[in-house]
């Protein structure tokens, strides 16, 4: 196993970790290959209810690894394979049950923002930044990032950031919808986790099919949308978990009707 990418899992909870510190978590093509990799095996566990991603050293990620690409000899067959590598790693994080929360500081460039975006919720450091560099070196936008860039702020937006040499500060992220929230950069850590141990100490089963429906409920039909609702609800209320906190919520119900009916 490779140290590109950490994967450590305890207590129903994942935590992906970025960690080529040295390089701004850029992905080369060994970290592409390893993120896939993680992705298939953190969604294919059931005992995963929820999952952090996060990166080690002053920045989140700085997308795809340029100079490694430019010096490696690769073709534009291999960056094109590369990408899908990637890609699938992000679709297989995003179309499944497992919510996910980022933890980003620094800086977040290029497919990094793709990257980021894989996560349902974002906690941001205040000392974040948010750049887009494709077109500046003659490159075109991957990871996502023309698909879940406008889905997060809108594509008027998300054509500014691509089409213009701006840099989002933390405040203007989330006021554009790009990140859910913010804090002071001592504070993402523990704010992610408690984030993530919310889902955990509730129905995480719940709230991750309640992504999975969001997030792929825009790339289909209206009608197949309704008929994966229907389909979700009612195996969710056959579940022992859901029958308890349904029966626990009419029976507080029903206390508060007769106390109203009382007064």
């Amino acid at each position: 196993m490779t140290d590109s990418i950490l994967l450590h899992v305890e207590g129903g909870l994942a935590r992906v970790t970025f960690n080529r510190p040295a390089y701004l978590n850029a992905m080369d093509f060994e970290m592409g290959a390893r993120w896939r990799d993680v992705a298939r095996e953190v969604t294919a566990d059931p005992s995963v209810g929820a999952v952090i991603l996060d990166a080690a050293g002053p920045a989140f990620c700085a997308g795809g690894d340029v100079v490694a690409m430019a010096t490696s000899g690769a073709s534009g067959a291999d960056v094109t394979g590369a990408a899908h590598v990637i890609h699938e790693g992000i679709r297989t994080f995003v179309e499944s049950d497992k919510p996910v929360v980022a933890a980003v500081q620094g800086a977040v460039a290029g497919g990094g923002l793709g990257l980021m975006l894989t996560a349902d919720y974002i906690v941001a450091a205040d000392n974040s930044k948010f750049v887009s560099k494709y077109a500046n070196i003659g490159l075109t936008p991957d990871l996502g990032v023309s698909t879940l860039l406008p889905a997060a702020i809108g594509q008027r937006r998300a054509l500014q950031l691509l089409l213009q040499d701006r840099a989002l500060d933390a405040a203007t992220a989330l006021d554009w919808g790009l990140v859910t929230e913010v804090v002071p950069a001592a504070d993402i850590a523990g704010r992610a986790e408690e984030v993530a141990r919310f889902w955990l100490d509730n129905a995480t089963a719940a709230f991750g099919q309640a992504k999975r429906l969001v997030r792929t409920g825009a790339h289909r039909s209206f009608g197949e949308n309704l008929e994966d609702e229907a389909a979700s609800i009612g195996a969710r209320f056959e579940t022992d978990e859901s029958r308890a906190r349904v029966a626990a919520f009419a029976a507080a119900s029903a206390k508060s009707a007769a106390r109203s009916a009382g007064s």
